[in-house]
């Protein structure tokens, strides 16, 4: 049976419906790093997918007479005399994948290296202007407004303003700079990395789009759960909402930002235990696997 039917109807699926399911459901704020795992299997199961999709249409099958060569050639393209040539099928069903997986590398190298050298302007001035603080284990800025972000990256740096450490109580400080201690120890800029370059390479893709947007507000909620160990709720969410309206330099994340409403709520109500998304976490590792399941491609099995 040819499989490219079951491939492309699947990849849509994933691509144009599962983000819809995920949106509606409850689960993924009571356990973000989950969900976030299982936005990242979708965007992977999708490419697999998209590229197993190409390898079929372009390798000559049974079903499909000459693939995508042959449905060129009986379309009046002459792009080889007679039959088309079993091997330049078969460099076209390579190279059509392979270019898949060239734009989603080249994508995300282009994000981590932009990134990289924004945080690295803004570390050197940082550098200059602030004070570091070994109390804090943060960089002190001149700035009359709360406010607190992290720099990751290999030399990565917690800055807090002045107006934050004159402001803010200690719990709220200490719960602010453990959140952002949190989003330097998940490497959180290279997931959003990742979901940045699959959404160059798909633009107009919905799970793109959710994924990114997802993603980003899903990786603050894991780093206030992490804030939460050890701080009082009431702490984080009065020193997230005096820094809502903080402004944060490119390459940087911050504790407040435009998402801070939905996280407030999420910090102040009332927190369920996380046991429906169980289904979440078979997700999270068997659906990027699930286009290799559908299809064996000629000459891998």
């Amino acid at each position: 049976m040819n499989a490219t039917p079951l491939l492309v109807g699947y990849t849509g699926a994933v691509g144009f419906i599962a983000p819809h399911f995920i949106l509606r459901a409850r689960w993924p704020h009571r356990a973000p790093a989950l969900a976030t795992a299982v936005w990242h299997a979708l965007a992977v199961s999708f490419s697999l997918g998209a590229a197993l999709t190409a390898y079929n249409l372009a390798m000559p099958t049974e079903h499909l007479h000459a693939g995508l060569l042959g449905l060129l050639h009986s379309c009046g393209l002459d792009i080889s005399a007679g039959d088309p040539d079993p091997m330049t099928a078969h460099r076209l069903a390579v190279a059509l994948p392979a270019s898949i997986g060239v734009a989603l590398a080249s994508a995300f190298t282009f994000h981590v290296a932009r990134a990289r050298r924004a945080r690295a302007r803004h570390r050197e001035a940082v550098d200059l202007v602030g004070r570091h603080s070994a109390r804090l284990s943060a960089t002190v800025l001149p700035y009359d407004t709360p406010a607190a972000y992290c720099l990751p990256g290999r030399h990565p740096r917690v800055v807090v303003s002045d107006a934050a450490v004159r402001e803010l109580t200690p719990e709220q400080l200490a719960a602010v700079l453990e959140h952002e201690q949190a989003r330097i120890l998940g490497r959180h800029h290279l997931a959003l990395a990742a979901v940045e370059a699959f959404h160059s390479v798909f633009r107009r893709l919905p799970l793109a789009r959710h994924a990114r947007e997802q993603t980003a507000l899903l990786l603050e909620m894991v780093a206030d759960d992490r804030a939460l160990r050890g701080h009082s709720d009431e702490a984080l969410a009065t020193a997230m909402y005096e820094m809502a309206a903080a402004r944060t330099p490119k390459g940087a994340f911050a504790a407040g930002g435009h998402m801070v409403l939905i996280r407030l709520k999420r910090v102040l109500g009332p927190r369920k235990a996380p046991h429906p998304a169980a289904w979440g976490a078979v997700a999270a590792v068997a659906v990027p696997l699930l286009p290799l399941l559908v299809v064996c491609p000629p000459g891998l099995g």
